[in-house]
């Protein structure tokens, strides 16, 4: 009998290529460069799996040039670029990879809270480009971290992880989320607040929450408006959950401090957008999760859900039950 076929159309790291080649053909290509999208429909038609990065949209237009498709597994735990609806319509398992990332971008999150509050990206532009001509008091002054408040807005697996690292500076540590947790609030040491109450009272914001319906632009000009004037909006998440417009004038006319982005409305992010002119602006190239081991950790167990949903075992990470059901 012939084997089912996977296509991985980009490069992935460890030892999950290997996996998936001892019980499948494996169409993959080597690279970190978009296949053309006429050539990736063109493969599409004779595969039962294909993994894929988040930048890929999986949408029902897709579909249809995948009569056979049984298995999407995404490489990150995010999975707004996946059309759950048309997916499970076709009985299609969709899954992703939560927990291995986890650590690893809730370091990269607290490093851009503090490289926006102690201006590190803009000292060192600084320097490298021999403005620093001598010491005096006001020099890139910042603001605290220790001490300071740091509202959390989405305390799931990586909020819960960049708690515990505030706590670690002796900060204040409010959050929100859309059911409150009491049993975290304890363990981490945090306070709910109302999303407005957190707003109002933290020195830096913290989006974590995933891209949905509901979550897209929650921070918007309202919200801006409610945020101190010498706070800094972090955002770790996708770009869409902030108004990414709403922001660009709210720092215009200094009505923040500032902000640490390492994602955008649009990306990648276009070369004229106003915030890559922001001093007060740290810009990230989506890396929240970029680090050999992690990336290596979450393309196994991509696989891994991959090979249970091609051997008709219900995928550990399975985010569109109802298509399992349909089975």
């Amino acid at each position: 009998m012939a084997k089912q076929r996977i296509l991985i159309p980009h490069r992935i790291f460890g030892d999950a290529l290997a996996l998936l080649q001892e019980q499948f053909d494996v169409d993959y290509r080597d690279t970190e460069e978009f296949m053309p999208q006429e050539e990736f429909l063109a493969a599409l038609r004779d595969v039962d799996g294909l993994m894929v990065y988040s930048r890929h949209k999986i949408n029902a237009d897709v579909l249809a040039h995948a009569p056979q498709l049984k298995v999407v597994s995404n490489i990150a735990v995010g999975y707004d670029n996946l059309d759950l609806a048309a997916l499970t319509a076709r009985g299609i398992l969709a899954t992703n990879t939560p927990d291995v990332l986890t650590e690893t971008t809730a370091d990269l999150t607290f490093g851009l809270l503090m490289a926006a509050g102690r201006r590190l990206a803009e000292a060192d532009r600084f320097v490298k480009q021999g403005q620093w001509e001598g010491w005096f008091p006001s020099l890139m002054l910042g603001k605290d971290i220790h001490g300071a408040t740091m509202g959390i807005i989405g305390l799931g697996r990586i909020g819960q992880a960049v708690a515990r690292r505030g706590a670690g500076f002796g900060m204040n540590i409010l959050y929100h989320n859309r059911s409150r947790r009491p049993e975290l609030e304890q363990e981490l040491g945090v306070q709910y607040a109302s999303l407005d109450e957190l707003l109002e009272q933290s020195d830096y914001v913290v989006v974590l929450v995933p891209l949905s319906a509901e979550s897209r632009h929650v921070i918007g000009e309202r919200e801006l408006g409610m945020m101190k004037r010498d706070a800094l909006l972090i955002n770790a998440a996708r770009g869409a959950v902030i108004d990414e417009q709403a922001l660009i004038h709210a720092l215009q006319e200094g009505r923040i401090a500032g902000a640490g982005l390492d994602v955008f409305e649009q990306e990648p992010v276009a070369k004229d957008n106003p915030l890559l002119k922001m001093s007060n602006v740290v810009t990230l190239p989506h890396i929240g999760s970029a680090s050999l081991a992690t990336r290596s950790k979450m393309a196994t167990k991509a696989a891994q859900n991959m090979i249970a949903g091609l051997t008709g075992r219900k995928p550990e990470n399975l985010v569109n039950p109802d298509a399992w059901r349909d089975n």
